[in-house]
């Protein structure tokens, strides 16, 4: 499988990833699926928030493949419709002719 890498400066990855967090609403404390309703809420027993396990660079990873899968898709979606629309109109044409000519 072949690989899509970019290179970001060491002084700069950290302004990256706070950036895609900010702007794709990263969260940094999510449900607790293990959170039971019939216990009592406590910090350490039955917390209702954990620590989201997904890292910050984790997260920007996964934005960044979400965001190359959703433009490819919309690429491909709309060359399929380009392609329709064009042969639909070129099975469009209609010969009639005026019998009384």
């Amino acid at each position: 499988m072949a690989q899509f890498a970019i290179e970001i400066a060491d002084t700069d990855i950290m302004r990256v990833m706070e950036a895609i967090a900010a702007n794709y609403k990263r969260q940094e404390m999510i449900d607790n699926p293990e959170f039971d309703e019939q216990l009592p809420e406590s910090e350490e027993a039955n917390p209702r928030l954990i620590e989201n396990p997904e890292t910050v660079f984790q997260f920007a990873n996964r934005i960044v493949r979400q965001f190359l899968s959703e433009n490819v898709k919309a690429y491909e979606v709309r060359v399929a419709k380009e392609s329709a629309a064009a042969a639909a109109a070129a099975a469009a044409n209609v010969e009639i002719s005026d019998p009384a000519v």
